[in-house]
């Protein structure tokens, strides 16, 4: 996830941006390979030349900001997010990494307005497009700020991250499966673009397609403590995000899954895997 960068989990302020901090450094953490995977990927159509300044649309702590500056050395990044509790997160990374004189933020609502930014060589967008109000004349205006060669990566992903098996041993067999249909009827009004195919949107826009590719995750036992800290802190958000559409039953059993110290809490579990797919388009500006 936003990792994944999400527009709409930066809209509320105070103690639910530092949960989706630690959700986003958890992802960032239990994701690494692919991300590593991902940023090798691109470099193939970044090489010549390396992109020098980079843009991270909806950077929540910076996920994509620190995994292409590790990738492209001589580059410098600009982090733009609608969240300043965000935004200082991703400031006090930048500084224990050594990367403070790299990174730049910016606090802006994209909805409203397109901040002054000059030309840059690559933008990220990962889980930011689908939230936008006008995802089209947000691409425009992503044409507008890359140099002539300059790409555009879109990151989105498929569903939300599944952790749990089918029989959890607590009588609630199909969980997590029942969950994620109830997240995608709320998806369904409230993030209508989540799920787009973005190609002919990015034609449109004036881009050409470069590459597409789908990137399967599927982490097995054993994990990890970092991933069971994932798995309840993705579960907790996605309990509070259904908690009038699941059945008390359901919403019980969620319970005991996030009870840090029950005996049947996630951080206890050895059952828990981590399954995701993120879908990334390439787009060069022409």
């Amino acid at each position: 996830m936003a990792t994944h960068q999400h527009q709409d989990h930066h809209s509320a302020a105070g103690t639910d941006d530092m949960a989706m901090a630690e959700l986003l450094d958890l992802d960032a953490e239990v994701l690494h390979s692919y991300l590593s995977e991902l940023t090798a990927w691109i470099g193939g159509f970044a090489a010549d030349p390396a992109p020098r300044r980079i843009l991270d649309l909806g950077s929540g702590t910076g996920t994509g900001t620190f995994a292409l500056l590790e990738r492209f050395v001589q580059a410098d990044a600009t982090a733009l997010d609608i969240s300043a509790p965000l935004l200082h997160h991703l400031r006090n990374k930048a500084d224990e990494l050594g990367m403070a004189d790299r990174v730049r933020t910016i606090q802006a609502d994209l909805d409203a307005t397109w901040p002054d930014i000059a030309p840059v060589d690559l933008v990220w967008a990962s889980a930011s497009l689908h939230h936008m109000a006008d995802p089209d004349r947000m691409l425009t205006s992503v044409f507008a700020a890359l140099r002539p060669g300059g790409l555009l990566v879109a990151v989105e992903m498929d569903s939300f991250p599944r952790f749990l098996p089918e029989d959890l041993g607590i009588g609630r067999p199909g969980l997590e499966a029942r969950c994620h249909a109830a997240m995608a009827e709320e998806h369904a009004v409230h993030v209508p673009h989540l799920g787009s195919d973005w190609g002919p949107r990015l034609i449109v826009a004036g881009f050409t397609i470069e590459a597409e590719r789908t990137f399967a995750v599927d982490l097995t036992p054993p994990l990890p403590a970092s991933a069971a800290r994932y798995a309840q802190a993705s579960l907790r958000r996605l309990r509070s995000g259904l908690k009038d559409r699941l059945s008390a039953g359901d919403l019980a059993a969620l319970d005991a899954l996030l009870d840090g110290d029950g005996p049947e809490g996630i951080l206890r579990r050895g059952d828990l895997h981590v399954r995701t797919a993120r879908t990334v388009w390439v787009a060069r500006r022409p």
